[in-house]
């Protein structure tokens, strides 16, 4: 048998390191009572198919070849 103790249940009185602090944040009272973090997930999973939308949109092959055309034209301007 070692003669180690168990380990200790309370908790720091001042959380030092880093993940100390995250372990004791009281994350479930921050999440219910704080309105930030209810909006940003509300706006967060509002506006992703947006962006999806616009990024099928963005890369497009047409707008590809669109582009890649304005560059083509683009770099021959600098070469004369």
């Amino acid at each position: 048998m070692s003669d180690k103790p168990g380990p200790i249940s309370r908790p720091m009185k001042y959380p030092y390191t880093f993940s100390a602090k995250i372990a004791q944040f009281p994350w479930k009272f921050f999440a219910k009572h704080n309105w930030i973090v209810r909006y940003y997930v509300f706006g967060f999973l509002s506006a992703f198919p947006v962006f999806v939308a616009v990024g099928r949109l963005a890369n497009s092959p047409e707008n590809v070849a669109k582009w890649a055309e304005i560059r083509r034209k683009e770099a021959e301007g600098h070469h004369h």
